[in-house]
């Protein structure tokens, strides 16, 4: 299974630095992200009216790499095709999150209420020539 294999480096990480391209499909921008592994994907959950989720929505292909909490690259990217969920399999997300980042049981409920806001729930998986990602020129680390 090729996509396990590409997510071996995730494994062992909480926070992953996802690049998502403009309207242009060139310019990158980088924000770190909590994750979790199930399966052959990593799931990841974003505000909807963020930056990520417009992005996301008119270019859905990105790439991820392992990092710190503060958004500092610890591995190479991998590329991949990010799918919005929903009705159970983002229920599932949303239950894999919680039990992997704690903190989300309160600090996302309370958040969510006090600034309106929904978490949106993407998966990502990892394309078949996600492995010759080497570098991505022009997005600032």
């Amino acid at each position: 299974m090729i996509s396990a294999t590409l997510l071996r480096p995730f494994h062992g990480h909480r926070t992953a630095l996802l690049t998502t391209y403009r309207r242009d499909g060139l310019t990158c921008v980088n924000t770190p992200v909590n994750i979790v592994i199930d399966g052959g994907r990593v799931l990841f959950g974003v505000w909807a009216d963020s930056g990520e989720a417009d992005r996301l929505r008119h270019h859905p292909q990105a790439d991820l790499r392992p990092c710190t909490f503060r958004g500092e690259p610890v591995g190479r990217p991998i590329r991949g095709e990010v799918r919005l969920l929903d009705g159970a399999d983002e229920q599932h997300a949303a239950r894999l999150l919680l039990v992997r980042h704690p903190f989300r049981r309160w600090a996302v409920p309370f958040s969510q209420r006090l600034l309106r806001q929904r978490t949106l729930h993407y998966a990502l998986v990892p394309a078949d020539g996600s492995a010759d990602v080497e570098n991505m020129e022009g997005c600032p680390d």
